[in-house]
């Protein structure tokens, strides 16, 4: 997966940096701890091991009790709809729409300020509407069938139940959200709070590769040091699709 720009020291340097750290690293900080003159390679980089983690995120599926919801995250408005006004709500130009799955299991008589679940393995797709087909499609790749999913009662879920064990639509008041679906929130709030403090200007043709590293890192949060020796099998069994379609940039977007 070696760049012809970057020697294989930066590759592992890269991933040390990217695994050591419960957060993360932002782009110029990685240029900088590498000692590179240019932003450009290192970006490539960052989102070439992005996506072989999506890559390897994607051989598995999802199953047990599960929460499912979207989430929307901000991005740059396209160059295309720049000239249009802007739209409010989850309509609008600078929201990207990703649709949030968690393993989720009730545990019986919690802790004292402990969630009501427990969570495994979370996956974070960008999808491009919220219509049922679209969210179904996603759901029959990426879900097991003997899955027990529970959502709100949006109409982009009707579908669900004819491909999963069971799928329960429930009304959910926000003041309930910590109860009847915590971990997709959770997962969604964390994300958003670490692309604002880490990267900027994001594009919505890139932000998956983002997420494939959150989710890769939240999915192996307990391997402890193990997890660079993981990355870095998957970094030899997977190649890239990711290019670049635009050179000389200065931000992650």
């Amino acid at each position: 997966m070696q760049s012809s720009k970057l020697p294989f020291r930066y590759w592992f340097v890269a991933m040390h940096l990217l695994t050591c750290t419960k957060k993360s690293f932002s782009i110029e900080e990685l240029r900088r701890q590498l000692g590179h003159k240019r932003y450009q390679p290192i970006w490539e980089m960052v989102n070439k091991l992005g996506d072989v983690m999506g890559k390897r995120d994607n051989e598995y599926q999802l199953s047990g009790q599960m929460e499912l919801d979207e989430g929307f995250f901000t991005t740059e408005i396209p160059l295309e709809q720049k000239s249009e006004p802007l739209k409010r709500g989850r309509g609008s130009q600078c929201k990207s729409k990703v649709l949030v799955m968690a393993e989720s299991t009730f545990v019986e008589n919690p802790k004292k300020g402990r969630k009501p679940k427990r969570v495994s393995h979370i996956k974070m797709i960008v999808i491009n509407d919220l219509k049922s087909n679209t969210i179904t499609n996603f759901v029959k790749e990426q879900v097991d069938k003997s899955a027990e999913l529970i959502t709100d009662d949006s109409t982009s879920y009707s579908k669900l139940k004819e491909h999963v064990k069971s799928h329960k639509a429930a009304v959910v008041k926000s003041d309930l959200i910590p109860n009847i679906l915590p971990w997709v929130h959770i997962a969604i709030s964390n994300a958003k709070r670490l692309f604002l403090c880490m990267h900027h200007k994001l594009k919505n043709e890139y932000l998956q590769y983002y997420l494939n590293v959150y989710c890769y890192k939240f999915n192996r949060r307990y391997f402890g040091d193990k997890i660079f020796d993981r990355l870095l099998i998957t970094a030899v069994s997977y190649t890239p699709d990711f290019k670049s379609k635009i050179y000389n940039r200065t931000l992650c977007g």
